[in-house]
């Protein structure tokens, strides 16, 4: 049995306590289980669809068939897999597995209204949505928050902090360290808004999608309303209709390209702190026994936020070309879409991984507010703008190019040289006043 040193993939060897939980929702298994879980919804649905072959089952009956997925083992997994080796069929090694659980529980006259006018996507295109949205639910989302969760404790434990802004890395006017982290709350909670409005859409139609079989079997039935029912109240999708074989995955190329979005917002957000760092704007907490570089003994790195940034790369092109690649197939259907979805769990994996690596380098951070504070001293030309304003505000002439000419030399711009400036001004004392009392720690905006 392989171990996860000889993991072709960090997901499965390197990172895999990490991720773990992820497996519940896109490991062969899972796939497997929430196969079966659709089948098994899907038959007791057409008990109570008015078929005269096949009578409602009763409550008990109802329970055994869903302990068949409820009560799903690695041991039944690896039945269907066995069984796959004959059929060379993944879909259709279920559907016989099922039928062998309904023979056990004397249910064999049934067995054949399994996977009942159905084709593999009808199963694959619902189970696949299924198990994405409740890895979404149970694990990207409570990973997400508590990044959020933490931006928020730090935005509002640096409130008051007044900082040095930079635009194009030149000094600017001053802002406030809490303000800036909770720019990124912000980001994250508009795409989260938008998140919640992407459906998670399933298939659910038959062979091309326009439920050829069962109406040919059962005329009198309206499949349409069937499936709609099916998807959207016993599995919790969005029913998708019309369709040729497949899901469009429209509506899964949005979600990508959601997550894609939340995942630049973070990498914008690990280079700042990244920035942050090399500037000494902050210090990292020290780990006993942790080594920072092998070479130079004095180092902390900001690894965190480096590793996070390289998982969300990795991620944000596997979600690049699923969005990209999904929406497209051949007439009917091809292939192409079956195997690309076996490695969705990939992305949401790399994702996790860069939420807790980022959240982890937030927590270590040590604020160094001599150092902002000295930068802000340091740079008394910021508050140019401030007064330059204040001097249009009393229709003064040319106040831009008198500041202008004041702050764009060669020579230091001090608080004193401000102050001498303010000085010699052709203005009120009590704008003068006003003036003397900016400072780059009080110009900082609201």
């Amino acid at each position: 049995m392989p171990t996860a040193l000889q993991a072709i993939s960090p997901i499965d060897g390197r990172y895999r306590n990490k991720v773990a939980t992820l497996s519940n929702y896109f490991s062969e298994f899972a796939l497997i289980r929430y196969r079966v879980l659709v089948e098994i919804e899907y038959v007791i649905a057409l008990s109570e669809s008015g078929i005269a072959q096949l009578q409602p089952f009763d409550e008990q009956t109802q329970e055994s068939l869903k302990n068949i997925y409820r009560n799903f083992t690695e041991e039944h997994a690896q039945a269907i897999k066995d069984i796959e080796k004959v059929t060379n069929h993944d879909v259709k090694a279920v559907e016989y597995f099922i039928k062998e659980q309904f023979d056990a529980l004397g249910l064999s006259a049934h067995k054949e209204f399994i996977h009942f006018g159905l084709t593999s996507q009808d199963i694959n295109n619902t189970a696949i949505p299924l198990s994405i949205k409740d890895a979404v639910e149970d694990v990207y989302l409570p990973a997400l928050d508590e990044l959020k969760e933490t931006l928020e404790r730090l935005s509002n434990e640096w409130a008051t902090i007044p900082m040095l802004a930079r635009t194009h890395g030149q000094p600017a006017s001053p802002t406030r360290l809490g303000k800036e982290f909770y720019v990124f709350v912000t980001r994250i909670e508009e795409q989260l808004h938008l998140l919640e409005h992407v459906p998670h859409a399933a298939k659910f139609g038959g062979a091309t999608g326009n439920f050829n079989a069962h109406h040919v079997a059962f005329p009198a039935i309206n499949w349409q309303d069937f499936g709609a029912d099916f998807v959207e109240n016993r599995l919790g999708l969005k029913h998708s209709f019309p369709t040729t074989q497949i899901e469009h995955y429209d509506h899964m190329a949005a979600l990508y390209d959601n997550l894609k979005r939340i995942n630049t917002i973070i990498i914008d957000l690990d280079r700042d702190v990244w920035t942050y760092v090399s500037m000494d704007y902050f210090k990292q907490k020290i780990k006993a026994g942790e080594i920072g570089s092998s070479a130079m003994p004095h180092k902390v790195n900001p690894i965190d936020f480096e590793n996070s940034e390289g998982n969300l790369g990795i991620a944000n092109a596997l979600f690049e070309h699923l969005a990209a690649k999904l929406p497209i197939s051949r007439l009917q259907r091809d292939l192409t879409d079956s195997t690309v979805l076996r490695n969705v769990g990939v992305p949401f994996a790399h994702t996790i991984l860069s939420f807790q690596a980022t959240v982890k380098g937030l927590n270590k951070l040590l604020l160094n507010e001599e150092k902002i504070a000295q930068d802000l001293e340091n740079n008394w030309a910021v508050v140019a703008e401030a007064l330059q304003t204040i001097l249009r505000r009393e229709a003064y002439p040319n106040p831009y190019e008198a500041l202008k000419e004041l702050t764009r030399t060669n020579e230091k711009i001090t608080g004193a040289s401000i102050a001498a400036f303010i000085k010699g001004l052709d203005v009120s004392e009590a704008i003068k006043a006003e003036m003397s009392a900016i400072t780059p720690s009080t110009f900082t905006g609201i």
